[in-house]
């Protein structure tokens, strides 16, 4: 007799089938009367559903903005004097992936870019314009 096919627990029907009497539910107490339970209900801790949010490494803030990191020193591989577009960067670093970009300033830059992206770290920003090129904000 597989588990497809297994009876309904007939509860109530006397002692001789073993869930007579009290019908599987104990002596007295809240998990013996109808609507004792409901679904979530852990005795009057609170329940894991409102516990969850505050447990570590939960993200329970929905409107934080995600951004893809780019290093200055990454920025070698294209070529000088580029106008390097959020699509370009996306494309070299991210499998084309539409994604935010922010450019960090770890690594130094010989070359004069002129660089579009989604936000600059203020080091980006200093060390990009120090070698001539311009950082745009899109």
């Amino acid at each position: 007799m597989g588990l497809a096919r297994k009876k309904k627990k007939r509860v109530g029907r006397g002692h001789g089938s073993g869930h007579g009497k009290t019908s599987c539910r104990g002596h007295k107490g809240q998990g013996s009367r109808s609507g004792g339970t409901k679904a979530g209900f852990e005795g009057g801790q609170t329940p894991l559903y409102r516990r969850l949010p505050k447990m570590m490494k939960f993200k329970n803030y929905p409107f934080k903005v995600e951004y893809s990191v780019v290093n200055l020193s990454d920025l070698i591989r294209f070529k000088e004097g580029t106008d390097i577009n959020l699509a370009a960067l996306q494309e070299m670093f991210f499998g084309g992936k539409d994604c935010k970009v922010k450019i960090l300033g770890d690594g130094d830059l010989k070359n004069k870019f002129n660089i579009e992206a989604n936000k600059f770290s203020e080091t980006a920003k200093s060390k990009i314009e120090a070698a001539g090129g311009k950082c745009s904000v899109i």
